[in-house]
This record gives structure tokens, sequence and C-alpha cells, in this order.
């Protein structure tokens, strides 16, 4: 009988691809990574996990190479850990659409990968959202910005992780922010398009969904603007019944709207005066830290979950416990070599502290980029409360030191 095997779609180097690997061999299964180079997912080593060197941009090549494994392996699903890629989940999609497995829908995941198109059906349904406009030049840019009023959000229309996102607070930052985007410094996938939004202000919560369940909402705190860097994220949030429940119908919402409900879905939202509205629905699991927050928080492996949906298994998204987990992100505060980063074992050996990761090797020269790439690592803990987890974090934090010459003074 032949042997079964995983399909895993490569996604961002920092994300759940270890997380993906390891459920899938707990689940009895032999997974193999498609990647343009496999070389740079450290766990393919690690774990002595198999990996083919793939143009996973060229939906063909994919499909060949699945033609081929299927002469040696029983394929029993295919899916990707992005993390921050939507795109990946388009194509995993047209994969299992082709070879008849479980999987999204593709064109669901394209429609809300456009964030201008998204923004469109949303709207048309009734989800409270902030004010937008596309632009697609300068000129555009500007005038968007002022029927607005500033101060506005300016990014692509397509893209993740935040690269390319910022907020602009007058008509200086604005035209640097534009010509940044439109000046070949930013890599577009497609024809530069730029959403330009109205900023909404108040606390930020993320919506995790499995099919169309809500199984629990975090809470996040980002960097001082102009940029959206998360120094830190909480699951469970603190949230009143009510506000809970608000957040739970909007994203019901958002799903019928997008036509998902397959699989995970994260949904950004600000809270506002006007309540929850949402900044963007991500159809794909949320990535980094979320999913292990979750599993500490609820005994919910979102991981384990999502590999047993993609092989037609019965998923069980039961909490376990209640607890309260959270990720403080380490954030340097200028760009230059990093001379040392220490303390992670220290750290880790503090009571309640779950995992550190450091994701930067000394030595190596940092330039801070406004988005989630700004991040050298991270702390999670987790305990019967917010207020102990907190605690928690910041004695690990305390105990971890890195140090960082400017540019500016190398050679000097």
């Amino acid at each position: 009988m032949a042997r079964r095997a995983f399909i895993l779609v490569e996604g961002h180097p920092r994300g759940n691809g270890l997380r993906y690997v390891q459920a899938a061999k707990r689940l009895g299964l032999h997974p193999i990574t498609l990647s343009g180079d496999p070389a740079q997912y450290d766990y393919v080593a690690a774990e002595r996990s198999e990996a083919i060197r793939t143009d996973t941009d060229d939906l063909d090549a994919l499909i060949r190479e699945c033609c081929q494994l299927r002469e040696t392996y029983d394929i029993a699903g295919i899916t990707g850990f992005a993390g921050v890629d939507e795109w990946v989940y388009a194509t995993v999609g047209k994969l299992c659409r082709h070879f008849d497995l479980p999987g999204p829908n593709p064109a669901s995941i394209e429609r809300c990968c456009d964030k201008f198109t998204q923004r469109q059906l949303l709207a048309e349904a009734g989800v409270p959202m902030p004010a937008y406009r596309v632009a697609a030049n300068a000129a555009d840019v500007e005038s968007s910005a002022a029927e607005i009023g500033l101060p506005v959000i300016v990014k692509p229309a397509v893209g993740s992780g935040s690269i390319g996102v910022r907020l602009c607070r007058n008509v200086d930052e604005l035209a640097e922010h534009t010509t940044y985007l439109l000046g070949g410094k930013h890599i577009w996938r497609s024809s530069p398009r730029i959403l330009v939004e109205e900023f909404a202000q108040g606390p930020y919560y993320l919506a995790h969904i499995m099919g169309n369940e809500v199984i629990g909402i975090e809470g996040g705190d980002s960097g001082p603007p102009p940029y959206f860097v998360f120094r830190e994220s909480t699951f469970p949030a603190l949230l009143s019944d009510d506000e809970h429940d608000r957040i739970v119908n909007v994203s019901l919402n958002c799903l019928r709207a997008l036509g998902l409900g397959w699989g995970p879905t994260c949904i950004e939202f600000r809270w506002t005066k006007r309540g929850p509205v949402v900044i963007e629905v991500n159809p794909r699991p949320a990535g980094t830290s979320s999913p292990q927050l979750v599993q500490l928080a609820y005994g919910v492996d979102l991981i384990t979950e999502h590999v047993k949906l993609a092989i037609g298994d019965q998923w069980d998204l039961h909490r376990r416990n209640s607890q309260t987990a959270a990720t403080r992100f380490l954030l340097p505060d200028r760009d230059g070599i990093l001379d040392c980063i220490d303390g992670g074992s220290r750290a880790a050996a503090v009571s309640g502290v779950a995992e550190v990761k450091f994701y930067v090797e000394p030595k190596s020269p940092f330039v801070r980029k406004g988005d989630d790439r700004d991040w050298i690592g991270h702390v999670i803990a987790t305990s019967p409360s917010h207020a102990q987890t907190e605690a928690i974090l910041q004695r690990a934090v305390d105990l971890i030191d890195w140090s960082i010459t400017p540019f500016s003074t190398l050679g000097g």
C-alpha cells in the first residue's frame, strides 16, 4: 500500500512550516515541502523532512510535480503554510481542485487577496469598514486623501505582512510614501494600485476562525506610527460579552460576503467609536505565534485540525482548557549590525514561559522596514490570567540583551 503523503506549498520562512510538518507526522503522514529554495526552511534539515525544489509560482509546474509524486505516494492532502501570503492558498485551492482533494475555493481566495475587491464585497454586504478609495497614480492618491481627510492609511491593494502599509499624517508623508510605492522600491505582484483608507483608531483585535466557527479573539498592540509593527499579542483578548458577540457577528458576515467558510480565516478589526470595523479579512491561518497562543490558551491545535480537514478527516475544535497566552516581539530601536543577542536560556527558564525564539543571527546586518520583518525574536508566556502572563513576559524579556552597532559608526 502506497505511503500517504501530505504536500506543503511553501510560504514565509518564519511561517509555521515546522508545525505543519510535525502535525502531519503525528497523523501518520509523510510531509513533503514544495519550495523554490528548500534551504531557507530550517525544519527541512532539523526534521529530516522531504523537500523538492519547485517553482511554486508556476501552477503547471506544481501539478507536474504532484503527478510525479503520485507515482510513489498516495497524496492525502495539500495545503500551504504561508503565514502571511494569501496567494499561496489560492494556488493550493487550484491544486486541490485539480486532484479532487478537500481545499479552499480558489476564486474566493483570489477575490479576498485583492483588497479593493474585498472592500467592495464587504461594503455591498453592509460590513462596517473605514472609508476607502483606490488610486493608480500620485494624483489619485492625493485627491483620495483629500476626500477622506488626513490622516489616512496608504497601502498596496495587493500585499501581505504589513509591507508597504503606512499612516500618512500630512501631505509631505503622503507624497513621500506614494513615491516609495510607485518609484520602484516596492515590489508589486501585479499592476500598481494603492488603497487610501480612513485611519480607524482604536484597539486592535484578530478573530481566529475555522470553517464557520469563531474559535476566539486575540488582542494586539503595535508600535508607534507611522508603521504598524506589532509589539505584543494576547489570546484571548479582554472583551465584554457584548464586544465579543459583536466581533463574532461581523466576522460571520464577512465570511458570507466573501464566499469563505472552508478552513482557516483570520479577520483584523479596530474597535472605534462606531464599534468593530474590519481592517482586513485574511483567507488563511494567522501567522507567526498566533496558533501557539490559541493552543496554549484553549488547548485547540489549529494547525493539526487544519491538516485533518485537508485530508478529509473530522476535526475537533473543542476547548480543553482556559488560560491566557501572550507573545512579546523583540524590536530594535536602530539599524546596524546585530553584534550579539543573548539571555534566551535565562528567559526560557522563567516559570510560565513557553518559548523564546530569535530570528536573526549575531553579526548580521539589520535594517528596519516598518513591517513584520523588523522583529528579531519573540517570547511566549502563559498563565491563568492576563496580569500574570504580562508579568511573566516582562520578567523574561528583561533577561534578554542585544546590542546593535549603527552603520554610521562602522569603520569610523
